[in-house]
């Protein structure tokens, strides 16, 4: 199955959830984390149950510090 995290194509064998590909990522920490499927965000609640669709489109926002 391929589906896409900020527009880059990436492919596993079966399908998964929004938790196992940011583990897969190595995006553990949710800390400043959001993402939107889609263009829907998804709750931090929702990430461990929400399956993902092939072709399906993550979008990953990290929130920084600064100005």
């Amino acid at each position: 199955m391929v589906y896409y995290v900020n527009n880059a194509p990436q492919e596993v064998a079966a399908s998964c959830t929004i938790a196992a590909a940011l583990a897969r990522l190595d995006l553990t920490s949710p800390h400043g984390l959001a993402v939107a499927v889609n263009d829907t965000v998804v709750p931090r609640a929702e990430w461990d149950a929400h399956p993902l669709q092939p072709n399906d489109r993550l979008t990953l926002i990290r929130a920084t510090q600064g100005g």
